[in-house]
């Protein structure tokens, strides 16, 4: 007997707007999230935006990382009461969370050892290797002159440095993270990917609407939502 498939709603979280998009349309909506942004007005926010949408369960991206389901640490770029709260009573509705970066590597997989770097307000990544996804926290490990990668490679970086600085680390980070990790390609995505002129060697562009297919795949495809 088939079981009619699932309608997926997907939140992508980020520090600059939260988007939403579910099964059968095409047009995502969005809103300004920020340092304003807690999970209550987010949940309020999805209710509203999408009660004209039909979905039984929820895919979650996170801007932070996320164990067992749970987010374990509060966002860097938005409010607080983000960790403990009660996803799937707020929305009466099952809810997988994931690390937002995740999400989008999910979404930008095409095979082999792919490193996703999201070239955002701050800086997500993420590993796949043979469809197993690893979120990863590059973003605060020390990098130079006492700062991190997010300081070069995020927003940050791009305002103290200017964009010609900024590109010349984003392509030799990219080229030493991909070294370091072994991969077979890199896919940059996030906001700022546009501001890139050139693109560094075996890699290529992303895109945020990658996100909501990464949304889909993890309710969908056995293999990558075990993660």
């Amino acid at each position: 007997m088939r079981t009619m498939a699932r309608k997926i709603l997907v939140i992508d979280i980020g520090g600059t707007h939260v988007k939403i998009l579910a099964t059968g349309h095409s047009t995502p909506r969005k809103t300004d999230s920020g340092p304003t942004m807690t999970p209550k007005r987010m949940v309020a926010w999805v209710k509203a935006a999408a009660k004209d949408w039909e979905y039984d369960v929820i895919s979650m991206g996170y801007p932070a990382p996320v164990v067992h389901n749970k987010p374990l640490i509060e966002p860097h770029n938005l409010g607080k009461g983000w960790v403990g709260f009660n996803y799937h009573k707020a929305f009466g509705r099952p809810v997988k969370i994931l690390n937002d970066a995740a999400m989008q590597a999910i979404g930008s997989y095409q095979g082999g050892r792919m490193l996703f770097l999201g070239l955002g307000t701050g800086l997500g990544s993420a590993m796949v290797v043979d469809g197993h996804v690893q979120p990863m926290e590059i973003a605060h490990l020390p990098y130079k002159n006492g700062k991190t990668y997010e300081d070069y490679l995020g927003m940050r970086g791009l305002e103290r440095m200017g964009k010609k600085k900024w590109r010349r680390y984003v392509n030799l980070i990219v080229e030493e993270l991909r070294d370091a990790m072994n991969a077979d390609y890199i896919v940059l995505g996030g906001g700022n990917v546009h501001k890139l002129k050139t693109l560094p060697p075996k890699s290529r562009r992303g895109s945020n609407e990658k996100a909501f297919v990464g949304g889909y795949r993890i309710w969908t495809t056995q293999k990558q939502s075990s993660v």
